[in-house]
């Protein structure tokens, strides 16, 4: 089978733990390797997981964290879509890459823009956690329980669009900040609900705080959400070759389809976009929406196919988008 680079080595290859040190093949096993994480309680929790893997595959190496703000981290007042979009995420990380002051940065698949500068490449991506968005409310059991006028709040146009489709007499509220600070704004009673993603509390022993996990089929999920993914310099194959056993092929191929949705699309925070892809019955199914942000229009497509060929299905997808009006919505939305 023509599986994607990298792919069919992962395959082949045995479990990360089947031996205490793994083997790097043409490349020495690392000494040190430094990982570039953003602050923020759930960053550093995907980073120490990172951390404790590489550990275990590598116990001669030293594994550290550099802990680093973004502006994205420091821009609260104003949606995301306005400030800059998901790379204000990313940038300083990928700049301790150029500086040598980290090997690698652990990003949520979902904050990583679609385009990366060329010096930059996606070496790894990791097991998917539940991709789904949660629903939490210290007051309300689902969104079916929301009066009318009740404030649910949001960073994501994504999620809007797709609230205000099917709950138009809801009132979505801009909502920014880390995990934390989202959920006291909660508790504090500015919001009636927040959708979160729900993989983020599931990974920092909140899921108590989930009230119920939205439907795909209600809450199309954002591409690459739930996954983990590992960046490193395009120019360091040992980097990659280090990465390999972390690898996760299933997510690999999936979050590869759901973010080709999303590039070819000009997939950003200002298009509400949603593409999610599972492997189901041995092949790849991917579904894929694109909306206007009060949710009055919205293209849809669902297409399935090889598993070895992501690419080719996310053509495939776009074009089906394409056919379902995606092209005016992202007319009018100026980006296309």
């Amino acid at each position: 089978m023509d599986y994607p680079a990298g792919l069919a080595d992962v395959l082949a290859m045995d479990p990360p733990d089947s031996a205490p040190q793994h083997e790097t093949g043409a490349y020495p096993n690392p000494g040190r390797i430094v990982i570039a994480s953003r602050e923020s309680r759930l960053a550093m929790w995907q980073a120490e997981h990172v951390r404790d893997r590489l550990s275990a595959l590598y116990p001669s190496a030293r594994v550290e964290i550099l802990g680093m703000t973004t502006r994205g981290d420091q821009i609260l007042d104003r949606p995301l879509a306005k400030v800059g979009g998901k790379g204000l995420f990313v940038k300083e990380l990928e700049t301790a890459l150029l500086e040598g002051r980290a090997d690698l940065a652990v990003h949520s698949m979902k904050d990583v823009p679609m385009n990366l500068g060329e010096e930059f490449a996606l070496v790894a991506t990791l097991e998917r956690e539940v991709p789904q968005d949660a629903f939490v409310s210290s007051r309300y059991a689902s969104l079916d329980e929301l009066p009318p006028g009740a404030v649910v709040g949001t960073s994501s146009l994504r999620r809007e669009a797709q609230l205000r489709a099917n709950f138009p007499y809801l009132a979505v509220s801009s909502l920014r900040g880390n995990l934390d600070t989202r959920l006291r704004k909660l508790d504090e009673g500015q919001y009636d609900a927040i959708i979160l993603a729900a993989a983020g509390l599931k990974r920092l022993g909140l899921g108590a705080r989930i009230r119920a996990l939205l439907p795909v089929e209600l809450s199309l999920p954002a591409a690459g959400q739930g996954a983990l993914g590992i960046e490193a310099l395009a120019s360091r194959p040992e980097v990659k070759a280090w990465l390999l056993p972390l690898v996760c092929p299933q997510s690999q191929a999936c979050v590869r389809a759901e973010r080709a949705v999303s590039r070819a699309l000009a997939g950003s925070c200002e298009v509400p976009l949603a593409a999610y892809c599972v492997i189901d019955g041995g092949e790849l199914w991917l579904r894929a929406r694109v909306a206007l942000p009060d949710g009055s229009r919205i293209a849809s497509a669902e297409v399935r196919g090889s598993v070895a060929q992501p690419d080719a299905l996310a053509a495939e997808c776009v074009q089906a988008l394409l056919e379902d009006g995606a092209q005016a919505i992202l007319d009018d939305l100026g980006t296309r």
